[in-house]
């Protein structure tokens, strides 16, 4: 008698992940494990001059400097900001909120004073390398809030300029400043701080942090879609020349 063995059966491979699927997993692993990008390396900062038209204007400075330093975390240890002042000015580099919050805090306690004040500030992001300002891979991809700035109750002017400084903006985007200056100018104008286009400048007014949080609109958003944009600002307050 003949026998049959009984048939067998076999398990099919699991099939193999596409080559695109596994790039891509890769990818985003490789993502996740970036450390995040800090603001020293967006190169986030600021610098301002305080001017102050008193024969006081020594002890009002430096009292302002200082009623900043306290209201912000600038511990030696572990600081949220980087503060440094030379003969020249002050430098500023943080988080955008937190460097908008010491400007409005230094430049409102110089306006307590009740003398005319006014402040240059220059704000600049995307170029960490400072002198061969080389910009950062990812850049574009760590967007920043626009600064939210409690009222001051204080009245102040400002001549603003803004500028989009690197040509090669986002991929499938074409570069074009005047667009992103435009953009800015009418968010200010939504905002209700916009009066009127200058020579060289716009023209702001209103609360110091309203003044001060346009600037700041305006820079962190074309921030966006320029890797190097830098805005230049001259604050007054309680000048004696209206607008």
């Amino acid at each position: 008698m003949s026998t049959t063995a009984p048939p067998t059966t076999t398990t099919p491979a699991a099939e193999p992940a596409s080559a695109a699927a596994t790039a891509a997993t890769q990818a985003k692993a490789a993502a996740s494990a970036q450390p995040a990008l800090s603001p020293a390396d967006l190169g986030v900062g600021a610098r301002f001059t305080l001017s102050v038209m008193d024969s006081d204007f020594a002890a009002i400075i430096l009292g302002a400097l200082a009623e900043a330093d306290a209201a912000a975390d600038t511990d030696a240890t572990d600081p949220t900001l980087e503060v440094q002042t030379d003969p020249v000015s002050t430098l500023v580099r943080g988080p955008e909120q937190q460097v908008l919050e010491y400007l409005t805090a230094a430049i409102a306690a110089a306006a307590r004073s009740g003398h005319h004040v006014s402040a240059s500030v220059l704000l600049s992001r995307g170029c960490p390398g400072e002198v061969t300002c080389t910009t950062t891979p990812g850049l574009l991809a760590e967007a920043a809030e626009v600064p939210v700035l409690a009222p001051t109750g204080i009245r102040a002017s400002a001549h603003w300029s803004l500028y989009p400084l690197d040509d090669t903006g986002r991929p499938g985007m074409a570069p074009d400043h005047l667009r992103d200056i435009y953009a800015a100018i009418d968010h200010a104008k939504e905002l209700g701080t916009y009066v009127r286009g200058e020579h060289y400048a716009t023209l702001l007014e209103g609360d110091l942090a309203d003044v001060l949080a346009t600037i700041a609109a305006g820079w962190v958003l074309v921030g966006r879609t320029v890797q190097h944009v830098t805005s230049h600002a001259v604050i007054s307050i309680a000048s004696p020349t209206e607008v």
